[in-house]
């Protein structure tokens, strides 16, 4: 079979981008359904990269692992309860033990996540590997946007002073924004309704992106990139870093008006499913 891109450039609805959508998580979620991701993810070891960890850190690490357990069991005794009404009243006390316990690890994954942040340079420079294992596993809601801003550079961009001066200006692909704006995340609350807040600040990044980069200008398919970042941080910093992740990383690519990018990434996924 043949796939083909539908809906190249703002043409109609376009789905969010597959490769984004995983980590999308709306703002009310809890920092233990973030962390939730883990059964899925590779172990990580207490004693990796030991070398470069204090004794306080190892074990902060050691009780990321009790939390990943406990979190599994927690999970197993509510899908049990649910399941049936025949649950002993053993399995509540169980459940409510296990709630318990997650209360204390989740203070203590704060704990090392403010610790990551505040040591930022550290971490990354002595650390990697750790780093990386940690993310794997999840990172906190309330920790995402400043980490994701610092995993690629986002924080201090220069770009960052002219957002303001962008809004000021008029864009050719005004229209066409606002004309897909209700298209985006249509079900999500933040993005809900004309006049709402998720509207105005996802036109607001789109316009000033569509300034800055004007041969890309505007194409539907991103909106759903910078609605997902919006979801975690206020839109000037969502706005850094949808310009990274577009000409640092080279998203960008796959949303030039040739799309030449796009049909080698569907070439290649068609090439491997077969």
């Amino acid at each position: 079979f043949q796939v083909r891109p539908r809906n190249p450039r703002g043409l109609g609805a376009s789905p969010a981008p597959a490769a984004m959508a995983s980590p999308a998580v709306s703002p009310d979620s809890s920092s233990h359904e973030a962390l939730s991701s883990v059964n899925s993810a590779p172990a990580c070891s207490p004693t990796s990269d030991s070398e470069n960890l204090s004794p306080d850190e190892l074990e902060l690490l050691a009780k990321l692992e009790e939390q990943n357990r406990l979190l599994e069991a927690d999970s197993k005794s509510m899908r049990s309860m649910n399941g049936s009404r025949r649950n002993s009243g053993s399995s509540l006390v169980s459940s409510s033990s296990a709630s318990s316990n997650l209360s204390h690890l989740e203070e203590d994954t704060w704990i090392l996540w403010g610790r990551i942040v505040n040591e930022w340079d550290e971490w990354r420079k002595k650390k990697e590997k750790l780093l990386k294992e940690l993310i794997r596993k999840g990172i906190p809601h309330h920790f995402r946007a400043i980490v994701w801003q610092l995993l690629c550079s986002a924080t201090d961009m220069p770009v960052k002073n002219q957002y303001s001066e962008l809004l000021k200006m008029s864009s050719p692909c005004e229209k066409l924004i606002r004309r897909d704006i209700a298209r985006t995340y249509p079900e999500h609350e933040f993005f809900k309704g004309q006049d709402s807040l998720g509207q105005e600040v996802l036109f607001n990044v789109m316009k000033a992106y569509s300034l800055v980069d004007r041969e890309v200008g505007y194409c539907q398919g991103s909106a759903f990139i910078v609605g997902l970042l919006l979801m975690q941080m206020p839109e000037e910093e969502a706005f850094c870093v949808f310009v990274r992740l577009m000409q640092e990383y080279r998203l960008r690519e796959l949303f030039k008006p040739s799309m030449a990018e796009l049909g080698l990434c569907i070439y290649q996924f068609e090439y491997m499913l077969q």
